[in-house]
């Protein structure tokens, strides 16, 4: 023993002392029979979950399709059927430690019985029944140990190590237990901010009768609200002045003001987009500086564009307030294309605009309001005369929804139909002799 560390010399006294006490349990009748009330314990309990096991799962399983807040509510329930077992064995132990405490005014052997089951409930919980990996790993490095140092008696202890080991911070100190608790606390805290924040989302969203930007709003204030709260109640219960974070946060925020204006600007920015709806998801928007895409997604930052090639274009909030942006679905989702075109010039044009527009109105994806396809004359070209027909589609005409080449296929089969030539680039060259006058013809 001599010459070691402080920790190794307490852990070995530790071990001494149970080694002490399970020579004392094998020794003693009182503990024999605390033994024997723990193996009848566990077993009633293996028996009656055995039992009852089918049954819960029976009337808490819903139907597979069921999406309503009654089958959620089942099947959270549902999950924790496992825990069954070592819950049942927890409180047939605990009657049975009142009942050696009143007969022998002795129960340390089923008491610890008791905490080992209260172990075994932990372990199951973790391993079998949380499936978020945030809570899964608070669950393994915190419970767990928690749950086995309560199990062997040395919790009380080990949390009195924690507390009386103080860290100094400047001015400030605070002890590891102190520390611990506000890591498991603040994560526990912000999870739950994580999920509400979810699950409001999920209900704004789902609220279609409002309009876009309104869903983005509140979604936003609701993220804020959260978050916000859960801030305040986690520094309320580590007893944390708001006084002196207010002082800390003022002196922070000058020291990084200048270096923050581009975010708090974007923030902003993306505040005042909310709130006039001028560009929101889902609508097909371009910038001056050659950005295009559909808005699948907004930050307190940025914009996210997506194109019609599947990449992602992350546009900052403030270029949608100090660049112009046309925005083409703002006020619905019909946009006006046209397909040019040209015939032979020995064509009667008076006869072209009907057979087109009647071949493009054909087309389902072609709408008749607000206006019916209009085919117009342009110009007269080089190689023939030049027509373009206007038309109304329900989308954008690129990439997903690609409807002048449509449009063109059908032009060009109303017009052989017609027998209407499509005339191709044409020149005329006159070739003059060295003596400036033409050739003669041969």
């Amino acid at each position: 023993m001599e010459g070691q560390s402080e920790i190794v010399t307490q852990a070995l006294e530790y071990a001494h002392q149970g080694w002490d006490l399970a020579k004392t349990w094998a020794m003693s009748p009182a503990a024999w029979s605390q033994f024997a009330l723990l193996i009848a314990a566990y077993v009633l309990a293996w028996l009656l979950a055995r039992m009852v096991k089918p049954v819960l799962r029976r009337v808490l399983t819903p139907d597979a399709e069921s999406q309503s807040i009654f089958a959620s509510a089942r099947r959270f329930v549902l999950a924790f059927v496992p825990l069954l077992l070592p819950l049942l064995a927890y409180g047939f132990t605990a009657i049975g430690e009142t009942v050696v405490r009143s007969m022998f005014d002795s129960g340390a052997v089923i008491a610890f019985g008791k905490r080992v089951f209260l172990f075994l409930a932990a372990r199951i919980l973790v391993h079998r029944i949380i499936g978020d990996p945030f809570l899964k790993l608070l669950g393994k490095y915190i419970l767990i140990p928690v749950a086995a140092l309560y199990a062997v008696g040395l919790l009380e202890v080990f949390t009195e190590k924690l507390e009386s080991t103080i860290v100094p911070l400047g001015n400030m100190s605070f002890n590891v237990l102190w520390l611990l608790q506000g890591i498991v606390l603040g994560g526990v805290i912000f999870w739950l901010g994580r999920w509400s924040n979810d699950q409001s989302h999920g209900y704004i969203h789902a609220q279609e009768e409002m309009p876009p930007a309104t869903r983005q709003l509140a979604a936003k204030a609701a993220e804020i609200a959260i978050f916000g709260a859960a801030f305040l109640i986690l520094m309320n219960i580590m007893g944390i002045s708001l006084t002196s974070l207010a002082v800390l946060g003022g002196a922070v925020g000058v020291g990084l003001g200048f270096g923050l204006q581009k975010i708090a600007s974007n923030f902003i920015s993306g505040v005042i987009l909310l709130l006039e709806g001028q560009a929101t998801v889902g609508d097909y928007v371009e910038l001056d500086g050659g950005e295009a895409g559909t808005i699948v997604k907004t930050t307190a930052r940025a914009m996210i564009l997506e194109t019609f090639d599947g990449r992602w274009i992350v546009v900052p909030n403030e270029d949608f307030i100090i660049s112009r942006v046309t925005n083409y679905s703002d006020q619905g989702t019909a946009n006006r294309y046209e397909a040019p075109f040209s015939v032979s010039y020995d064509t009667d044009i008076n006869l072209v605009p009907d057979i087109i527009e009647k071949a493009v109105s054909a087309l389902p994806f072609i709408l008749q309001e607000p206006d019916k396809p209009d085919c117009e004359l342009r110009a007269f070209g080089d190689s023939g005369v030049e027509f373009a027909v206007e038309f109304w589609v329900n989308g954008i005409d690129d990439g997903k929804n690609r409807f002048t080449p449509q449009v063109l296929f059908a032009i060009w089969n109303a017009l052989k139909a017609h027998d209407i030539e499509i005339p191709f680039p044409q020149r005329v060259v006159h070739h003059v002799g060295l003596d400036g006058k033409d050739p003669p013809a041969t």
